[in-house]
């Protein structure tokens, strides 16, 4: 009897949906897309309709030519892919290979599901579907769109500015956000203001402590020591009386459970994961992990949704875990149920346990460190949304004292006081700072009544200045772009991947920081292409793309729309744009060799000082500061010499700044007879950053010490203790099978991957690995490979040939 073949996209998927379609099914992996637009050509025919032609990636006909012969063996096929675009996209290139003619045999369904769970499953196969064109029309005008876009900038910019460089549709518009939130931050003037506590002394403790908050009926604002100090001299032997006590209920409510973008954002803040490991480890919880005697079992729902929705089926499940964890009081009568954000895709469900049953405790011995505290998040947060809300008592007390000036002054102190958890016993969410509700909570207070004289204990004036808005946090800026509307649940972990791996933002203390080369590049695109390049038509280019999918427009009408609009610009761009390459900007210094004056260019590590005496004299030297962060008058740019000047310490001449493949340092001015040379900031070692983590060999804490190729957690009881805390890559050994791959890095500096169980077990890999055997020769795994051709998954083995492209996690991806 002929099988049913399945095809789903990864080997764990595979797996997981084999053990419950049982034996009458044979279950394969496509191993992502077969199907893409070339990588050397653009391959969009714009006078066609924007016709794509797309072409079968590199490594994959072999692939193909087993899935067909394994459907031609079959009584029907279904395609099990992803339930977006992307998967649709995916099934629609599938069939393409295996149903060349409709009609042909064997039959080609399309089924979906939002978890992969033995029901969810068996419900999907009963209700198969034909592949959805309109989802595949949406994915595959974001394709063409961004292919536009990355084919006709990209040579500009090669021109103008370096050779290598891309530009992306959506990647752009986040980085313009960074490098504007940059300029505001430079810009911005801080000004001086003050506060003033009052603190008094009741008939019993705790001191109340309150702020000052009105005089003579109006808000108080104090601008200046002065101001300050003449509030503090009038309320200095005053009588301090209670004017009002009043305590109010007040009940805080529990979240929804996560969606795409609140789950990067919450894992950052409590995990400190990047939004791209996130998504790695749910795709992983999503796809099905071993449990022992179970086999592999999908841990969670779908983790690329912007809908709050929930299942009955799962609300009646975690209604009754509530009842049997909590009891009654923390159940509320009937569930809660969350409104879905305008323009959200309501066909999947919020991400949550598969099964509320399977506490994260349960979990610990068969998920990896990580993979479990995603998924305890997961947990609670999903609990937590079908709990009763938090209740406290809020007691505010208002207190008025008549000043030396005849003027009434209000002070004000607020307090809660917990009365029951409700939620919060399971879960309370994650804050980017600190808001009023924390300072309630830590404010406690006295037992006072009203009229009641209060005694002084001190008043404490403090001076403030405010504060710039923050520079953007991977959570803060994932919010911020949801905010505009800009990209989708699945595009914001490639949007901060890509602006990361172009070297346009640097991250120092978890948060974004704009190169030189990023703000030059951003300045050109938005002074060429300012609506295109807009937070504002970038949301509405979503909201096309979410019509298409709807089948309420046609995609190619929305190509035609903006490429009208992007012709013209790029048109003017082709003659206007600036040349940042070839510029040669004025300044006031004169080079030390020659004294002939100095100007700014552009070189392969960014702006540098060059005499204009070349080739004459070759003198450069480096700029100590960015070009984007040099302001001067017209025709001539003022560079101000901020640092003490430092000299040689071999033969006393001054030494001068140089940037090279390693970044910034300083080097001696006699060169080529003297080549000294300093790394900046070498004679500083960072102090060591302790950790709450104990070492496991003595029991020291462990702390975060800074070497020579980066950070590296190690125990504080060094040289005695020579213990360093190993980088693990979430790959499992594929030798032993019984730990981790960790990255660490050769006497000379070069990385390498080998197994934490070192030296008994030896095994040592050059290039990355992936957790995938390989599909030609049977090997154990295949490993990363970065080729000028792209980014590659290959097989170790040098007898096997196989490698395939390894897809981007692009905003194109899951989209």
């Amino acid at each position: 009897m002929a099988k049913s073949l399945v095809i789903v996209e990864s080997p764990a998927k595979a797996k997981t949906i084999g053990k419950y379609l049982g034996k009458s099914y044979t279950v394969k992996a496509s191993l992502g897309h077969i199907k893409d637009l070339p990588k050397n050509d653009i391959a969009v025919d714009v006078e066609r309709d924007f016709r794509p032609s797309y072409v079968v990636i590199e490594g994959k006909k072999k692939l193909i030519d087993e899935l067909k012969k394994a459907a031609r063996e079959s009584d029907a096929v279904y395609l099990a892919a992803d339930p977006d675009r992307e998967g649709e996209a995916i099934c629609y290139h599938l069939q393409e290979e295996l149903q060349p003619k409709k009609g042909d045999t064997p039959a080609v369904h399309r089924v979906t599901f939002n978890e992969i769970t033995a029901n969810a499953v068996r419900r999907a196969f009963d209700n198969p579907r034909p592949v959805d064109t309109n989802l595949v029309d949406a994915q595959q005008a974001r394709r063409v769109l961004d292919r536009l876009v990355g084919y006709k900038i990209s040579p500009l910019l090669w021109d103008k500015v370096r050779r290598g460089l891309s530009a992306g549709r959506v990647q752009t518009v986040a980085l313009r956000l960074i490098v504007d939130r940059e300029r505001e931050i430079r810009a911005f003037q801080k000004q001086e203001y003050w506060s003033i506590e009052v603190h008094l002394l009741a008939k019993k403790t705790p001191v109340l402590k309150t702020a000052l908050a009105k005089k003579n009926g109006e808000n108080v604002d104090i601008a200046s020591g002065e101001a300050a100090n003449a509030v503090v001299a009038a309320l200095e032997g005053a009588e301090y009386v209670v004017r009002s006590v009043v305590t109010k209920e007040k009940r805080r409510y529990a979240v929804p459970p996560f969606i795409t973008s609140t789950l990067q954002q919450e894992a950052a803040r409590k995990l400190r994961f990047s939004v791209k490991r996130t998504m790695m480890l749910a795709q992983r919880l999503y796809e099905g992990v071993e449990l022992g005697a179970e086999g592999a079992v999908g841990l969670i729902t779908y983790m690329r949704t912007d809908s709050a929705r929930v299942s009955d089926d799962a609300l009646g499940e975690v209604r009754g875990v509530i009842a049997e964890r909590f009891g009654g009081g923390y159940l509320p009568e009937s569930p809660n149920y969350y409104k879905t954000k305008k323009g959200a895709q309501d066909a999947h469900e919020a991400i949550r346990p598969t099964s509320a049953q399977r506490h994260p405790d349960e979990m610990a011995g068969c998920l990896s460190e990580d993979e479990l505290k995603l998924y305890r998040l997961i947990w609670q947060r999903f609990v937590a949304s079908q709990m009763t809300p938090a209740v406290f008592d809020q007691t505010t007390v208002e207190v008025t004292a008549q000043g030396k000036d005849q003027a009434e002054y209000l002070m004000r102190a607020t307090g809660s006081v917990p009365k029951f958890d409700g939620f919060q016993a399971v879960y309370r969410e994650g804050k980017d700072q600190k808001d009023e509700e924390d300072a309630e909570e830590s404010n406690r207070l006295p037992q006072v009544s009203e009229g009641e004289t209060l005694r002084l204990k001190s008043i404490e004036p403090e001076q403030h200045f405010t504060e710039p808005p923050p520079r953007f946090t991977e959570a803060t800026l994932v919010k911020e772009l949801e905010a505009d509307g800009v990209g989708r649940p699945s595009t914001y972990a490639s949007i901060l991947s890509t602006i990361q791996e172009r070297e346009y933002v640097k991250k120092e203390g978890g948060r974004f920081f704009p190169t030189e080369l990023g703000t030059v590049v951003t300045d050109l695109l938005v002074e060429s292409f300012a609506d295109i390049f807009d937070a504002n038509y970038t949301a509405r280019m979503e909201d096309e793309l979410d019509e298409i999918e709807e089948g309420k427009m046609d995609w190619r009408v929305a190509m035609s729309d903006f490429y009208q609009r992007f012709l013209k610009d790029l048109e003017e761009a082709e003659r206007s744009m600036r040349d940042i390459k070839r510029m040669e900007v004025p300044t006031d210094q004169v080079c030390d060799k020659c004294g002939k004056p100095m100007v700014i260019k552009w070189g392969k590590h960014g702006s540098f000082l060059a005499c204009t005496g070349y080739p004459e004299c070759t003198s450069t030297r480096q700029l100590s500061v960015g070009l984007h962060e040099i302001e001067g008058e017209e025709g001539k740019v003022e560079i101000s010499e901020q640092d003490a000047t430092e000299y040689c310490p071999n033969c006393g001449r001054e030494m001068v700044l140089k940037k090279g493949r390693f970044g910034t340092f300083l080097a001696c001015t006699g060169y080529p007879d003297c080549k000294t040379t300093k790394q900046l900031g070498q004679t500083q070692k960072k102090a060591d950053v302790p950790l709450d983590e104990i070492c496991p060999l003595c029991g020291k804490n462990l702390v975060i010490k800074s070497g020579r190729f980066g950070e590296f957690t190690a125990c504080s009881g060094y040289p005695t203790c020579k213990f360093v805390k190993q980088q693990t890559i979430g790959v499992t050994c594929p030798e032993c099978g019984q730990a981790e791959l960790s990255q660490r890095r050769s006497k000379r500096g070069k990385t390498f991957y080998g197994c934490t169980r070192y030296p008994d077990c030896d095994f040592v890999a050059w290039a990355k690995p992936i957790p995938e055997p390989c599909p030609e020769c049977g090997g154990k795994y295949l490993v990363e490979k970065m080729l000028k051709s792209g980014h590659w998954a290959a097989c170790p083995n040098k007898e096997c040939k196989f490698k395939r492209a390894i897809e981007p996690e692009t905003a194109e991806v899951k989209g």
